[in-house]
C-alpha cells in the first residue's frame, strides 16, 4: 500500500472513529445515566469527556512512535512482554465480537417492530453479512461509506441541539417559552455523589471505540500529522455534542421521568408534541448501530492480522494482501455464531457473555494507560500525571461496576474471560516449550555412526594406555 500517496485523510478518520464512538450507548444508554445521577449527570459527561482526552493523549504518544496495525496489542507486548499482547489482543477482539452480535440483534429487533413478518434471526444475520462484505471492499472504500453513516448520527444530535434551543427560548410554534423548565423542579443531585459515581461506567460505554484510531492509523496518510489532528477533533465533537446535548435535555424534561427502555431525546421530545421522535430516533439508532459495527469489523480484523503476524492465532488466517480478506471473513463468522448463541443458549447465559463487551473496553484503556507510563519510563522521561490519573480512574469505574444494575455480570464475565486467555497463553507456551526441548534432544543425540565408532576406539586407547 502506498502510504505516503494513499490513505486515509482527518477527516475520513475522524468520521471512521465517530462511526464507532456515537452509538446505543449513547441514544439509548445515556438514560441510565441521566436516572443515576440527575441534573448532575452534565459532570459525569464532563469528567468522561477529560478521561478519554487523557487516554487519546497516551495512545497518540504511543502512535506516533510506532504506527504499527496492532496498535494498543503491540505497544503492551513490547512493553509488558508477549503474553501481554496476546492477552489483550484476544480479550479486545472476544468482547468486541460479543458486543456487536449483541448490536446486531437489537438492530434486527428494532426493524422486526416494523416488518414484524422478518424473522429476528434472518434479519441479524443479513446485517452482519451485509457488514462483513463491505468491509472487503478496503478501508478508503469503507471510510467513505462510515463517513456517511457517521454524519446521519451526528446531524441527529445537532437537529436536536437546534430544537431543544427553539423550545427553550420559545421560537418553536405552540410552544410556550419554557426557560429553566424542569430544572427548577428537581434537585441538582438526586442521589448525590453516588448517583455521579454510578453513572460514570454508563458514560464512559458512550464514549467507548475511540480506540479504533490507533488501529487504523496505519493506514492514513502521513500519520504523523493526520492522527494528532483526527484525534483533536474527534475529542472536541464529542465532548461538545454530548454535552450540550445533554445539558439542554434536563431542561426539558425532568431525569426522574426518563426511563430505561426510551431514548431520553425520544422522551423529551414527545412531552413537547413531537410525537415523530420515536421512529426518527429509531431510524438513527439503527443506522448508528450499522455505522459502529462497520468500523468495529475493521478493527477486529486487524487485530487478527496483528495476532497472526506474531504467531498468536490460528496459521490459515495469514494474509500478505493488503485487505485481509481472511480476518475480516472469520470475524463476521465469529460475530454470526455470536448471535447464534443467543437464540440457543438461556437469556441469562446470553447477557452474561455479551455483558463482557463494556469490561474489554475498560480493561482496554487500562492497557493502554500502562503502556504509555512504562513507556515513558524508559525512555528516562518524566511519568505523565494524566496517564496515572487515568488509570487510576479506570481501575475504580472497572470496580464500580457492580453497583450498576446489570454491569456485575460483566465484571464476572471480564474476570473470567481474562483468566481464560491466561491460561490459554500459558498452556501454548509449555507447548511450545516442550516441542522445542523435545526437537533439541532428538537431534542432539542423534551422533554421526562414524564420529560415533572413532568416539569408542579412542576411549579404548585410552583405557589401555593407562594398563
Amino acid at each position: 500500500m502506498e502510504k505516503n500517496q494513499k490513505g486515509l485523510s482527518v477527516w475520513q478518520l475522524t468520521m471512521m472513529t465517530l462511526g464507532t464512538v456515537v452509538g446505543g450507548s449513547f441514544f439509548l444508554g445515556s438514560s441510565v445515566s441521566i436516572r443515576s445521577a440527575g441534573p448532575a449527570v452534565i459532570i459525569s459527561y464532563i469528567l468522561g469527556g477529560i478521561l478519554v482526552y487523557f487516554v487519546l493523549s497516551a495512545l497518540l504518544e504511543l502512535t506516533l512512535s510506532d504506527t504499527d496495525p496492532g496498535s494498543f496489542r503491540t505497544f503492551a507486548r513490547k512493553a509488558f512482554g508477549s503474553g501481554a499482547g496476546f492477552i489483550v489482543g484476544w480479550v479486545y477482539w472476544t468482547g468486541i465480537v460479543l458486543a456487536m452480535s449483541s448490536e446486531a440483534m437489537a438492530a434486527s429487533i428494532l426493524f422486526t417492530k416494523w416488518f414484524p413478518g422478518f424473522p429476528v434471526a434472518l434479519v441479524g444475520s443479513i446485517i452482519i453479512i451485509g457488514v462483513t462484505l463491505l468491509n472487503l471492499l478496503g478501508a478508503e472504500k469503507l471510510s467513505r461509506i462510515e463517513s456517511g453513516l457517521a454524519s446521519i448520527k451526528l446531524l441527529s444530535i445537532v437537529s436536536f441541539i437546534i430544537l431543544a434551543i427553539l423550545i427553550i427560548i420559545g421560537l418553536m410554534p405552540g410552544i410556550p417559552r419554557i426557560g429553566m423548565g424542569s430544572l427548577t423542579s428537581q434537585p441538582l443531585l438526586p442521589g448525590g455523589i453516588r448517583g455521579i459515581a454510578g453513572s460514570m461506567l454508563i458514560v464512559t460505554f458512550a464514549y467507548a471505540g475511540f480506540e479504533i484510531i490507533g488501529l487504523a492509523a496505519s493506514e492514513a496518510k502521513d500519520p504523523k500529522k493526520t492522527v494528532p489532528k483526527a484525534i483533536r477533533y474527534t475529542v472536541i465533537t464529542l465532548v461538545g455534542l454530548y454535552i450540550t446535548s445533554v445539558s439542554l435535555l434536563i431542561f426539558l424534561i425532568p431525569t426522574n421521568e426518563v426511563i430505561e427502555d426510551v431514548s431520553p431525546m425520544v422522551a423529551a421530545l414527545n412531552r413537547w408534541g413531537f410525537t415523530w421522535a420515536g421512529t426518527a430516533i429509531n431510524i438513527v439508532l439503527i443506522t448508528a448501530i450499522l455505522s459502529t459495527m462497520l468500523a468495529s469489523m475493521f478493527g477486529l480484523a486487524k487485530m487478527i492480522r496483528s495476532l497472526t503476524d506474531e504467531g498468536q492465532a490460528p496459521k490459515w488466517l495469514k494474509d500478505k494482501r493488503d485487505v485481509p480478506y481472511r480476518c475480516i471473513l472469520f470475524s463476521g463468522f465469529a460475530i454470526l455464531s455470536g448471535l447464534g448463541l443467543g437464540f440457543i443458549l438461556p437469556s441469562n447465559v446470553y447477557i452474561f457473555l455479551t455483558s463482557f463487551g463494556g469490561f474489554s473496553l475498560l480493561f482496554t484503556y487500562g492497557v493502554i494507560v500502562a503502556t504509555h507510563i512504562k513507556f515513558r519510563k524508559e525512555k528516562g522521561d518524566s511519568t505523565p500525571f494524566t496517564s496515572w490519573i487515568a488509570l487510576i480512574s479506570i481501575v475504580i469505574i472497572i470496580a464500580s461496576m457492580p453497583l450498576v444494575s446489570g454491569q456485575g455480570l460483566g465484571l464476572i464475565a471480564g474476570l473470567t474471560i481474562l483468566s481464560l486467555y491466561s491460561i490459554i497463553y500459558l498452556g501454548m507456551k509449555l507447548y511450545k516449550n516442550y516441542k522445542r526441548t523435545e526437537r533439541f534432544e532428538r537431534t542432539s543425540f542423534k551422533l554421526n555412526p562414524k564420529l560415533d565408532t572413532e568416539f569408542s576406539k579412542e576411549l579404548y586407547k585410552h583405557k589401555e594406555d593407562k594398563k
